[in-house]
């Protein structure tokens, strides 16, 4: 049975180029164009991230939406860490139901504004697991943030059901530890939270990396992830490797990971090609091997 994850489409963003011009301008054709091609390569959410949008949040975020649901019909997850934009732009969402809120942290601040905004509207919740002093140092602290979050968000009314927990992908250029830490809270979560779902922000582990060679650690990251159930991903549409991930198209090799991660090795001389990619990259990201950047050609 071909594992899926549900893809989180991330391009339209304030820093992106394309993107990010045209919303500060409000030209509506290029975010609109974007939408469509994410929507396209099999997206099942579209991220319309505007950044702290201080100065104009609150008129920005209902125009990003506005201007997307004009053009397709995806439900939407709105990124942004300015509060009172993200309840502005719930208010024009049409399809409350099916949007995300993204996202949700355990810093007290951002639970007493966004839970009530999230409760009325319906919506799913990313539970981002980072707290008042910020990162958790392991999967126990991200554990006992998670039950913080999942309880007040109960307590609103909000059930497991409409929870994606995030237990935040970090840079490999910072070590492997907090990668693992990321997983073994996976492993954890069902108990932790029964019914819920979980996502991550994939892009966060090839942070800082050579552009060329992110797409090569998202992908590896994706799959390790899959081991443990992640049921969405904020993830590159335009990378069709990836994709195909996300879609169950690359069985043989989310087989040969998920072998590795039960520490049975294939015998890299028999591998080529993207398996041997997806081989050197493990490697990496589960510590086995130093990160540099030039792992794929060791």
């Amino acid at each position: 049975m071909a594992q899926t994850v549900k893809a989180i489409a991330e391009s339209i963003n304030i820093m992106g180029t394309r993107s990010g011009s045209a919303m500060k301008e409000r030209n509506p054709g290029p975010v609109q164009e974007m939408a469509k091609e994410e929507s396209n390569a099999g997206a099942a959410y579209l991220d319309l991230n505007i950044g702290p949008a201080r100065k104009d949040g609150t008129e920005l975020m209902p125009w990003a939406v506005e201007t997307v649901q004009s053009a397709v019909d995806l439900p939407l997850c709105l990124d942004t860490t300015n509060t009172d934009a993200m309840a502005a732009g719930f208010q024009v969402v049409k399809n409350k139901t099916n949007a995300i809120m993204n996202s949700i942290s355990a810093q007290p601040e951002r639970m007493e504004k966004l839970i009530p905004v999230a409760a009325e509207a319906g919506c799913d919740v990313i539970a981002l697991l980072w707290g008042p002093d910020g990162m958790p140092r392991d999967s126990n602290e991200r554990a006992a943030m998670a039950v913080d979050l999942m309880m007040a968000l109960n307590e609103a009314g909000i059930a497991n059901e409409k929870i994606l927990f995030d237990p935040i992908g970090t840079p490999i250029t910072l070590g492997a530890d907090q990668i693992a830490s990321g997983l073994e809270f996976m492993m954890m979560l069902e108990d932790i939270a029964p019914g819920s779902g979980s996502t991550v922000g994939l892009s966060n582990v090839s942070n800082g990396v050579a552009e060329n060679l992110r797409k090569y650690l998202d992908r590896t990251y994706l799959i390790m992830l899959m081991k443990y159930g992640i049921s969405t991903a904020i993830v590159n549409s335009y990378d069709n490797e990836l994709m195909a991930i996300c879609k169950g198209e690359r069985q043989d090799l989310v087989d040969m990971v998920h072998a590795m991660m039960d520490g049975t090795d294939p015998d890299p001389s028999t591998l080529s090609g993207t398996a041997l990619e997806h081989y050197k990259t493990y490697k990496v990201l589960s510590g086995q091997t130093v990160f540099s950047e030039s792992w794929l050609e060791l």
